[in-house]
């Protein structure tokens, strides 16, 4: 197959058809195994078919948060980058980062925090922001769970799929343990990062324009 001709629906479409090919009998249904799939693809790494954790029935309700123009908070400017916004403008769902901001900049370093999680307090601070898509710092997954548990946000859906070796693991655990009672999508160990993130959200994106 000559892939430097294919145009990019056609590399899309081999892709997956490879996916599907190598990762056998997965156990995914179907609307699942469409996020597990793109988290797959994005990053040609067939672990997170055993590794990812989607709450009970959180594809349904991501897709119902999306529906209804919830506001997409991101930790880096990467997973901003990496979302698509033209699949999202038929919902007016509107997608910020806030961890480059001035004042959140200046608040970090106040208050003597991270940015990220100075951004996470920033974005909360916005009811109009309920889904939340962590890929790269375990310390704004485990500010938001704080957040929550002190009453201070109820998001609809949070992707936490921080990277990385100190934190990362742990703050998924935390969100994996679903005593949070918020909807999400996670994966078990240390690999993650904003680009799985937000294939993630593109993949939910899809689903949604696809029950339209």
């Amino acid at each position: 197959m000559d892939s430097l001709n294919m145009k990019p629906e056609k590399i899309e479409e081999e892709s997956f058809r490879i996916i599907d090919t190598e990762a056998g009998d997965h156990g995914w249904p179907g609307d699942e195994w469409q996020i597990v799939r793109r988290a797959i693809h994005t990053s040609a790494d067939f672990e997170y078919a055993r590794s990812m954790v989607l709450s009970d029935d959180v594809i349904e309700m991501a897709i119902t948060a999306i529906k209804s123009g919830a506001g997409i908070v991101t930790d880096t400017n990467m997973a901003l980058s990496g979302i698509s916004k033209p699949r999202l403008i038929p919902f007016g769902c509107p997608v910020s980062c806030h961890v480059a901001d001035p004042d959140v900049a200046s608040q970090a370093k106040t208050e003597g925090v991270t940015r990220s999680i100075a951004a996470m307090r920033k974005a909360v601070a916005n009811p109009d922001n309920r889904i939340f898509v962590i890929g790269n710092a375990p310390t704004a997954l485990f500010e938001l769970l704080r957040l929550i548990e002190t009453g201070a946000t109820k998001p609809d859906l949070i992707i936490g799929l921080p990277v990385g070796f100190v934190g990362a693991e742990e703050s998924k655990n935390a969100l994996a343990s679903g005593g949070h009672d918020i909807p999400f999508i996670t994966n078990i160990g240390r690999k993650g990062g904003s680009n799985v993130a937000a294939a993630v959200v593109n993949a939910l994106a899809i689903l949604a324009a696809s029950q339209q």
